[in-house]
């Protein structure tokens, strides 16, 4: 994933909501940090070309990026990055995730969905949510389809 940061970048900007206030204020040492020392990360490849990505901070156990570019939204891309991320960190680690989105956001009713709880909010606004294993493993259940998908 490390050879593909600069798609990852044109997803981070390319975002209708939360976008980033400068596009400069993530790096490309800090996508190779969370990739290979702080964190773990998937991406979904259409044809060649990534549409969405998700990346997970396991050393302050929070969700550093779940974004999919917007002409694929919709189609089921962020609900399955997220299933791949909190199925592999649950599935080895037993503590509590967090992540902030913006408040009043498709984000946040999506995160809502499948279980995070509110916890509070950031200075600048943002919703602050957090789920457990027990909570994302009933929800993630009851929004699967019959088929399991």
């Amino acid at each position: 994933m490390v050879n593909d940061i600069q798609q990852l970048h044109e997803i981070r900007i390319s975002v209708k909501e939360n976008k980033l206030s400068d596009p400069g204020l993530i790096s490309k040492a800090d996508y190779i940090d969370f990739l290979t020392n702080k964190g773990k990360g998937w991406v979904c490849d259409i044809d060649g070309l990534l549409v969405g990505f998700s990346i997970i901070d396991t050393i302050h156990n929070n969700i550093w990026a779940l974004f999919v570019r917007p002409e694929f939204e919709g189609k089921g891309i962020g609900k399955k990055l997220q299933s791949l991320m909190l199925d592999w960190f649950f599935n080895d680690h037993h503590s509590t995730l967090s992540l902030t989105t913006a408040h009043e956001s498709r984000a946040e009713g999506f995160y809502r969905k499948y279980g995070w709880k509110e916890t509070g909010k950031k200075p600048n606004g943002e919703i602050k949510f957090e789920i457990t294993a027990d909570n994302w493993n009933q929800n993630h259940t009851m929004c699967l389809k019959p088929d399991g998908s």
